[in-house]
């Protein structure tokens, strides 16, 4: 049995979602870059332009998540833009950030 990488529900080995949360279950690789304040929303939209991106996480120095952006976002325009302006204002209280990129195999 294999688990969902999300939330650690235990899955059949032929599932392509997790039955609980929806997401789809394979091989993710992760990178993670540091970025200062100022290069945050630059960096992102030029991630989202590689595509082959399902999520982007935006942590602070600390560790904590501030945003999660889903692939689906990336996809869609009209619907990027609350996203970016949610960067901008991550962008003003951070001094450095790290971005998290999930990528499907």
């Amino acid at each position: 049995m294999k688990h969902c990488q999300k939330c650690g529900r235990e899955l059949p080995d032929d599932a392509a979602f997790c039955s609980a949360c929806g997401s789809p279950v394979g091989k993710v690789s992760r990178e993670e870059y540091s970025v200062s304040s100022e290069d945050l929303v630059k960096t992102i939209k030029n991630i989202i332009h590689e595509g082959n991106v399902t999520r982007i996480i935006v942590k602070s120095e600390k560790d904590e998540t501030l945003l999660e952006i889903p692939a689906t976002v990336g996809v869609i325009g009209a619907i990027l833009a609350p996203w970016m302006a949610a960067l901008g204002v991550i962008a003003a209280i951070a001094t450095k950030c790290k971005i998290i990129v999930e990528r499907r195999e």
